[in-house]
This record gives C-alpha cells, structure tokens and sequence, in this order.
C-alpha cells in the first residue's frame, strides 16, 4: 500500500526547492551560448525544463532553409554555492527575484526606499519586498557592489530569477 502525503509542504521548504530549481536553470543559461527561448519550473515533483530557439541553417540552392535543433541539455546537481547569477553583458550583475509576486522598493506606501541608485549595498543587504499570496519577503541582495539602475518600477509584477536591479560592474 503506498501512501500519499497530502500535507502541503511548509513554505520555506517550497521557496528552498524554487530557489535551486532557479540557481540550475542559471547556471545552465550561464553556460549556453544562447539565451533559452523557454524555461519552465516545477517545485513539488522538482524539474527543470529548458527549451533553446532552433538554429536555421542556410543550405545554398533551397529556397526554404531546414530547421538544426539545438541539443537538449539536462542539468547536473550543481551545490547551491557552486550556482553564479547570470550577468548582464553590456551592463553589469544583477539582483534577482527570488519568488513570483510584486515588487517594492519600500516598506510601505510612501516610505524612503530600502535602497536607492548609487548606494553601496553588501551581501544580505534587504533591497525590497515582494508580495506573495499576502506574504511580505525580504528581497536581500546575493552579491555586494554600488547600485547602478532598477530594471523594475516599484509595484511591477516579478517573475522568480527575473533581474531586479544592476549593480555597477566597476565595484
């Protein structure tokens, strides 16, 4: 007889398997040439499923060039402190979201930022909150460095490992 556990599991335990899920599919674009057209993430089951555009291939005389599909890639087990954020190129690195929800830059309507172009931020440092299913989540950054720009507006959507905001790459 199998059992089936119909406990929901506890939050931080969803955020922890989210969050490795989103470190593999970084490390995986990290490595590829080419951005993925597709990234789908699953918690529960735990899966990672990327999908790269297909390369066209131009064969002289054909009037319509055949479709080369890029390789399929499937993920090792990468350790959660071997996984790098993904930067930028033109530039530089990058906060992410580390969950789906809307993004804010203060603690409440209309009170100063947590942080603001140009501040000096070091690892831990909270940047934001996101709100969750009414959760508020400290967004704290996973990397020091001089804030350059927010790629969010305050109050914008976010979706888990989109960039929040740009730190200066010469810090």
């Amino acid at each position: 007889m199998t059992t089936v556990n119909t406990n929901p599991p506890a939050p931080h335990e969803v955020d922890q398997v989210v969050t490795a899920l989103r470190e593999q599919v970084l490390v995986l674009c990290a490595e590829s040439a080419r951005h993925p057209g597709a990234v789908r993430l699953s918690a529960h089951g735990v899966a990672v499923e990327v999908e790269w555009p297909s390369i066209t291939a131009v064969v002289p005389g054909e009037a319509r060039p055949p479709v080369v599909p890029e390789p399929a890639l499937v993920p090792a087990a990468v350790p959660a402190a071997e996984a790098t954020a993904v930067e930028v190129p033109a530039t530089g690195p990058t906060v992410c979201a580390a969950t789906v929800g809307t993004f804010y830059r203060a603690p409440e309507p209309g009170a100063k930022p947590f942080v603001s172009v140009g501040d000096p931020i070091a690892v831990g440092t909270q940047i934001g909150i996101i709100e969750a299913m009414k959760l508020m989540i400290p967004v704290e950054a996973d990397r020091a460095g001089r804030i350059a720009e927010f790629v969010v507006e305050d109050g914008t959507a976010v979706e888990h490992g989109q960039p929040l905001l740009v730190l200066d790459p010469a810090s």
